[in-house]
């Protein structure tokens, strides 16, 4: 197997883990898997993204670039996007009780399967979608919004609302709710700029349904 496609199957293999380690706190309500969850999620995280990196430097270094390539990385993408989007749609805290209402879920998944879909019409055809700027765009919010997700969600893992509520005599826990709309937000703008790069996508590579 190809370097690059190394990398690739990395990532692919790290969504299902991650949304285990993730979802297993909540399933049980165990304190200490909480606490050990937040020490380890951002940073699995960031190995994920780098690992997305990686395989396109060696891809390019190696001279790996392929049409499957071209399909798999964007699969692999996909596939951990959505696994951790679906983890926020429950959190450890019964107050936060979901960061991703079922809505923005279903339409980013909607989304995410038409355009992969658009990528086989068009490798069928033997056209090339190269990652556009609203694509990308998009991609690096979608990260932003994970991160923004997984710091809320790991500061209520890591019990530092009971700690600095102490501390300050504040209760942290009124502001929750506040804490989880701000993250929402950050969801719905992935689904409008996910819309809006699809919308782009299928403006310039249209030509690909003449065919059908």
């Amino acid at each position: 197997m190809k370097v690059s496609n190394k990398f690739t199957v990395a990532r692919l293999l790290f969504a299902p883990i991650f949304y285990f380690l993730y979802e297993l706190p909540v399933w049980t309500g165990n304190s200490k898997l909480a606490f050990i969850s937040a020490c380890i999620l951002i940073p699995l995280l960031i190995l994920f993204e780098i690992t997305d990196y990686w395989d396109g430097h060696y891809a390019r270094k190696y001279n790996e670039v392929s049409d499957f390539g071209k399909l798999f990385d964007p699969f692999a993408d996909v596939m951990l996007n959505l696994s951790v989007f679906i983890s926020a749609m429950s959190s450890f805290d019964p107050v936060m009780n979901s960061y991703m209402p079922t809505w923005i879920f279903i339409l980013i998944m909607y989304r995410e399967f038409s355009q992969s879909f658009l990528r086989m019409l068009s490798t069928k055809q033997g056209v090339a979608i190269a990652a556009r700027k609203g694509g990308k765009v998009k991609t690096v919010f979608y990260i932003i919004s994970a991160f923004v997700m997984l710091t809320a969600e790991s500061f209520i893992r890591l019990g530092l609302g009971e700690i600095t509520g102490s501390y300050w005599n504040f209760d942290f826990v009124s502001i929750y709710p506040y804490i989880k709309y701000t993250v929402q937000a950050f969801f719905v703008v992935d689904v409008i700029l996910s819309y809006t790069s699809f919308a782009d996508y299928l403006k310039n590579f249209a030509s690909v349904f003449k065919e059908i």
